[in-house]
């Protein structure tokens, strides 16, 4: 990928690295000039990922509160410093309607989907907004930038994805409440509402759910992974400095808001 931004300098963590999505996103960051961390649970994965990108990694298990901690503390006494975080590890669950549903795996995916995110969240945002200004923008520090991926599901929701659409509805909501609580502190929080992406998790529905989603795209096609990097790029770059809080869209006009 062409990198459209200048990241020299910036130091960022991908959760989910290991993933298609993960991994072209890290590949951006990497092509612009940002030192790159990769987080995921699956150590075969991240460690043919790492090497194949040429950046560091830690094996975490992001609903794992402690586990999480000391990643971060791990993180920061690595690089320095935080500037970039990218939310982007995430579970699909069950294609069933809620009545046929098992619990267990509703709880699951809402474990990794929100109450992951919370907790890298939680662990990287206590210490970014302490680190000192990297730069400013109007007289007002800019400490760092989160994207969090949630899903054009999570605004819209979806027959047979219950758990899926809302544990993203969740991470927008979990996007704007951090970033009301980190705009003094020069940190901006985004989230992006992407369609379906040609990645491992859309090779795990069916034909059949591929076309019903496919169908409600404008645009026919499903959002490349390089599509998502670039968007992600902007957000992580000081040209992002006033839309803290924004969700951003990605489904080739299939947002109805």
């Amino acid at each position: 990928m062409d990198a459209c931004y200048d990241l020299a300098g910036r130091k960022a963590i991908v959760t989910g690295g290991a993933g298609g999505l993960g991994h072209g996103i890290a590949a951006g960051l990497r092509d612009a000039g940002a030192t790159v961390e990769l987080w995921d649970a699956d150590r075969v994965k991240l460690e043919a990922a790492a090497a194949e990108l040429g950046v560091t990694a830690q094996l975490v298990d992001i609903t794992d509160a402690a586990a999480v901690d000391a990643a971060a503390a791990a993180a920061f006494t690595t690089h320095g410093r935080v500037d970039i975080l990218v939310n982007n590890a995430g579970t699909l669950g069950e294609v069933k309607p809620i009545w046929q549903t098992d619990p267990r795996n509703f709880e699951a995916v809402l474990r990794v989907n929100l109450f992951g995110t919370y907790l890298v969240s939680r662990a990287l945002l206590g210490r970014m907004r302490m680190q000192a200004p990297r730069a400013a923008t109007g007289g007002h520090p800019l400490r760092g930038h989160v994207v969090n991926i949630a899903s054009i599901q999570g605004k819209e929701g979806m027959a047979l994805a219950a758990a899926y659409s809302a544990s993203k509805a969740g991470v927008i909501a979990l996007t704007k409440s951090a970033a009301k609580e980190t705009a003094r502190d020069g940190i901006i929080v985004t989230a992006i509402t992407p369609a379906a992406a040609e990645t491992a998790m859309a090779k795990e529905i069916s034909a059949e759910r591929r076309a019903d989603i496919l169908a409600r795209i404008p645009m026919g096609r499903f959002v490349e992974v390089d599509e998502v990097a670039r968007m992600v790029l902007w957000l992580a770059s000081d040209e992002c400095s006033f839309s803290t809080g924004g969700i951003f869209d990605l489904s080739g006009g299939r947002a109805t808001y």
